[in-house]
């Protein structure tokens, strides 16, 4: 097929993808027409040449990933989506960043056939690509042997100026360079234009030297010639121990008579005149729109033929393969259908009443035993692995040259940690956790926001949550995170009460397939609730659930709380039961509180008790929807101070009197 092509072929090819870019944004009168056209020269060269991938099988796990990390350019994606074969009609294209359309105005991870990551963020898409690297090199070691290597594919990422600007770059490619992830490569459209004009505005970097720092392969090629382009890639796939950038050195618009390097070609409609005078200028008909000649029809049509027989060889051998190991193939089940065992609470650890243990320990505890019996639970902290408790004892750590291990050590880099799972998620067969203290939230929330959008079942382990955190000071102490969290769609945030709470929201969390989890987690010490007094801690599943009443019948105040502050509840509980009929609720997740029946959520909270106290060391915000307009809360609508957590805890009202004392204030109020 190489050999077949030629400069011909490659540059009909090209125009027919400008062409189907600037008919798209025109008729949408929104978009970005100017990457799609200095980008499509390589695009040809790559989808015509190198990438292997099954259109008629976009799941094909051993395919080749292609991210499109700037994803304001989509119209190059769908346009070769649509070409190489993918279930996108022509019909499609031009419903461009239309209603319900297949062409949203950014890539949309899960609903357009062929799209393997969300992006439009810059940056966000170079992590994913890292990431699904990094699980490419993870899975050939559990599974390649010298009769058949089922993973052995590599990953294309382009970008623009606009991601190597973003701090997020700098996180995961040094990541990546680190790594040697060899397979690889990043194809950087090096146009010198963004939004308000020359990149020389705002930036004087050298990529080049900044890469070659990092541990990459660096090559420069003109991104307009054709032999040049396929030299490079060609170097890049022999390269056997580093990642690779090539150097793309392209015209945005690149076709356009009037708009050709010029800022406002990033981001808006070449304009109707300009587009019929690019049209004539490229050779494409001026009076036609969407236009794909047959030619190009043809070349394509035969590369989809080649990679089918390509992706059913690898079926056929992938068959023999899970005959001859079947141990292998039992691993790989494991892996890819993420199995959790049925018996999963028989397996996780007990607590003793007596001896009190902060939910971060109780978290490392229950994750050895899960990683025992679950082999694709993999994850890593942002260098805070031995405060929260994060590392999977008795199993390496991924490093340079050695990818069997569990372990990942992201450095300090929350934002590019949270990226890179992502992309590991992305590309299948594990499930992933990472971990930090929970202010550093703050750090990855971009990507836990794309984590949400694309429902990635990510564990978020966020440890030291609250001004418990004492001494460090308000820098180190959350107040707004937990309400920050809770208002994100598809997250679930859970915070245990308890040790044994604790073991209850891991299993919560790996069971939840549909979104990320975020599992927030104390410094200090914690009563361990005796559960054989009190409901089991499987309830935790439900959200919220009655731990304890003081009296019969229906009762006449509630102290709802969650984490640290349900031990306060019990406590105040016993005091207010003399004048009042008391029910404590452990609340850990509003999320999956709200996903009962109606039914039971009046039951555990029911509407004709007014009196509500809900008591939480994070801000209030959100807390009435429970409380209602005649509850009261105790929480932190302030920052946090430095001192001793005890100090702190009396300064701030999260002390047992004060829980009686506001409690009996709400009593009075409702009389």
């Amino acid at each position: 097929m190489k050999n077949k092509i030629t400069n011909e072929d490659l540059n009909l090819t090209a125009n027919t993808i400008r062409g189907l870019a600037m008919d798209g944004v025109q008729r949408a009168n929104s978009g970005h027409p100017g990457m799609p056209m200095g980008m499509a020269d390589v695009a040809s060269v790559l989808f015509l040449k190198y990438i292997n991938h099954c259109p008629t099988n976009p799941a094909w796990i051993n395919r080749d990933r292609f991210v499109l990390s700037g994803g304001h350019g989509c119209m190059l994606l769908y346009s070769m989506l649509h070409l190489s074969g993918y279930d996108l009609p022509l019909s499609e294209l031009s419903l461009f960043r239309q209603w319900n359309s297949k062409t949203p105005g950014h890539p949309e991870y899960g609903h357009t056939p062929g799209v393997e990551t969300t992006t439009g963020p810059l940056g966000q898409g170079c992590g994913n690509a890292v990431g699904m690297a990094i699980a490419e090199r993870m899975l050939a070691e559990r599974f390649n042997e010298e009769d058949f290597q089922p993973i052995d594919h590599h990953t294309f990422v382009m970008c623009g100026d606009g991601d190597l600007m973003e701090g997020i770059s700098h996180e995961v490619f040094s990541t990546a360079g680190h790594l040697g992830l060899n397979k690889l490569t990043l194809f950087y459209d090096s146009n010198k234009i963004t939004i308000e004009g020359s990149t020389d505005l705002a930036c004087s970097d050298n990529v080049k030297k900044r890469f070659q720092g990092y541990n990459w392969n660096v090559i420069e090629t003109d991104g307009h010639d054709y032999d040049q382009i396929d030299k490079s890639i060609r170097k890049a796939l022999r390269e056997k121990s580093r990642p690779t950038i090539i150097i793309c050195y392209t015209h945005i618009a690149h076709g356009s008579p009037n708009k050709h390097d010029t800022s406002s070609a990033h981001g808006e409609p070449l304009g109707p005149d300009e587009v019929k005078a690019t049209k004539k200028n490229i050779g494409l008909p001026e009076d036609k729109d969407f236009y794909v000649p047959e030619k190009v029809k043809e070349l394509f049509s035969a590369r989809l033929a080649k990679l089918q027989r390509m992706e059913a060889k690898w079926q056929k051998n992938f068959k023999k393969y899970c005959q001859s190991h079947m141990d292998k193939a039992d691993l790989w089940k494991k892996h890819f259908e993420d199995i959790i065992p049925e018996n999963i609470n028989d397996l996780l650890p007990t607590f003793d009443p007596s001896k009190p243990v902060a939910s971060r320990a109780a978290s490392g505890s229950v994750l050895q035993k899960l990683a025992a019996a679950i082999p694709q639970l993999v994850g890593g902290s942002a260098d805070l692995a031995p405060s929260n408790k994060s590392f999977i004892n008795n199993v390496p750590a991924i490093k340079p040259g050695s990818f069997a291990g569990r372990n990942f050590h992201f450095g300090v880099r929350e934002h590019g940690m949270g990226s890179i799972l992502n992309g590991i998620v992305l590309h299948g067969g594990f499930h992933v956790y990472g971990a930090t203290f929970f202010v550093f939230s703050d750090y990855c929330r971009p990507t836990l926001r794309l984590a949400a959008i694309m429902k990635l079942p990510v564990i978020y382990v966020f440890t030291h949550d609250s001004f418990y955190v004492g001494e460090d000071g308000p820098t180190h102490e959350p107040v707004e995170q937990m309400a920050s969290l809770r208002c994100m769609p598809n997250m679930t945030v859970i915070r245990p009460a308890d040790p044994t709470e604790t073991a209850a929201a891991w299993v919560a969390a790996l069971k939840n397939k549909t979104g990320p989890t975020a599992l927030l987690l104390t410094r200090q010490n914690l009563p361990v609730i005796d559960r054989s007094k009190y409901p089991a801690a499987s309830s935790l599943e439900k959200g919220a659930y009655t731990l304890l009443q003081t009296g019969q019948g229906a009762p006449s105040m509630i102290l709802i709380a969650s984490g640290s502050e349900v031990n306060l509840a019990v406590e105040a509980a016993g005091i207010l039961s003399k004048e009042h009929n008391v029910r404590v609720v452990s609340m850990p997740s509003w999320e999956l509180f709200e996903k009962q029946s109606a039914t039971y959520r009046n039951e555990v909270l029911p509407q004709t008790c007014h009196m509500k106290l809900a008591v939480e060391a994070g801000c209030s915000m959100g807390w009435q929807k429970y409380t209602g307009d005649r509850g009261r809360t105790i929480c932190l609508d302030r920052f946090g101070a430095s001192a001793p957590y005890k100090v702190l805890a009396e300064k701030f009202g999260f002390t047992v009197q004060n829980v009686v004392s506001v409690a009996k204030e709400m009593a009075a109020a409702n009389r």
